[in-house]
C-alpha cells in the first residue's frame, strides 16, 4: 500500500499561519495532496500571539468544515487542534489533536520555549539559574504528560527545546542531563500510546537541517515501535509537504518501518516503501 500525500500539522490566519485556510486548500490540491488536516493553536490566554482566540476557533471550525464540503471529492480535509498543554479549554469535538508544549511554568509565570533564542537564553539565566539543563528537564517533565492532559493523539515536535541549538550551539544533547528526562519522557509517552510526528518545520523556517526528533531520538522510537508519522507543521502554503522525502529517508535510515495515517476507519501504518512521496 503506498504511503499517501497527506499532512496533519497546518496553521492559518486563524492563528499564526500566512495563508487562509482556502489558500491551503487550493496549494495541496496543486500539489496532488490527498488529504489536509488543519491544526489551528489552541487559545492560550497568557500569550495571544500565535493562537485563535476563543471566537476565532468558533470561526475556524466553520471555515473547514465548509471548505471540507466544497472541495469534496478533490481532496479529503479533517478538523484538528494543536492543544497546547496550558491551554484551559479542553480539545473536544476533533478529528483529531496534536499536544504540545510550548511554554513552561516557572517563576511565577509561562515561558516560551520557542518564541526565539534570545527569549530562550534568558530563560535559563533568569529562571533556572542559568543552567540550561535544569530548563531542558522542566520541559520533558512537562511534556510527559501532555497525553494525559491535552488527551491528544499526536505529540507535536518532541524535541522542541532544540530549535535554536543546531549544532548544539547551546548545549549538548549526549550530555545524560539532557538526554535522561528525555528518554523518561519518550517512555511516559509510549505508555500513553501516542503517534510522534516527524516534523519539518523547524527546516522550512531555516532553523533546523534536519526534523523533529533527533536521530538519535527516532531510533529510540523506532526500536520501541512507537507510532511515527510526517508532519510539515506548515504556516504557508509552499510548506505543506516541506521536504518529505528527505524525511521519509531520514525516517528509513532510523530504523522506523512505517508510518501513521488516519484512515477512513482510524488511524493505519503503512509500510514505508521506497517510492517518493
Amino acid at each position: 500500500m503506498r504511503y499517501p500525500r497527506c499532512n496533519l500539522h497546518t496553521h492559518t490566519v486563524f492563528c499564526d499561519g500566512e495563508n487562509t485556510a482556502e489558500e491551503m486548500v487550493q496549494a495541496a490540491i496543486a500539489d496532488r495532496m490527498e488529504l489536509l488536516g488543519f491544526s489551528g493553536h489552541s487559545y492560550t490566554p497568557f500569550d495571544l500571539s500565535c493562537c485563535m482566540s476563543p471566537e476565532n476557533t468558533g470561526a475556524y471550525r466553520a471555515e473547514i468544515a465548509r471548505l471540507r464540503e466544497a472541495y469534496r471529492g478533490q481532496i479529503r480535509i479533517l478538523c484538528g487542534i494543536e492543544q497546547d498543554f496550558y491551554s484551559p479549554e479542553p480539545a473536544t469535538g476533533y478529528d483529531y489533536v496534536i499536544g504540545s508544549v510550548h511554554y513552561l511554568w516557572a517563576g511565577g509565570s509561562y515561558l516560551s520555549v520557542d518564541e526565539s533564542r534570545e527569549s530562550f537564553c534568558r530563560a535559563v539565566e533568569e529562571q533556572f539559574g542559568g543552567d540550561v539543563y535544569r530548563l531542558t528537564a522542566c520541559y520533558y517533565e512537562t511534556l510527559a504528560q501532555v497525553g494525559y492532559k491535552t488527551g491528544c493523539d499526536i505529540v507535536g515536535h518532541f524535541d522542541l527545546v532544540e530549535k535554536f541549538n543546531e549544532g548544539d550551539c547551546l548545549f549538548s544533547t549526549s550530555d545524560y542531563r539532557y538526554r535522561r528526562p528525555m528518554l523518561d519522557a519518550l517512555e511516559q509517552l509510549l505508555r500513553q500510546d501516542v503517534i510522534f510526528e516527524i516534523n519539518t518545520g523547524a527546516m522550512s523556517r531555516g532553523y533546523r537541517s534536519t526534523p523533529y526528533p533527533s536521530a538519535y531520538l527516532l531510533r529510540r522510537i523506532a526500536e520501541k515501535r512507537g507510532r511515527v508519522m510526517l508532519n510539515s507543521d506548515a504556516h504557508s502554503k509552499n510548506a505543506l509537504m516541506w521536504k518529505f522525502d528527505e524525511a521519509a529517508q531520514y525516517a528509513r535510515s532510523c530504523g522506523v518501518g512505517g508510518l501513521t495515517v488516519p484512515g477512513e476507519h482510524g488511524w493505519q501504518v503503512i509500510p514505508l516503501g521506497r517510492e517518493r512521496l
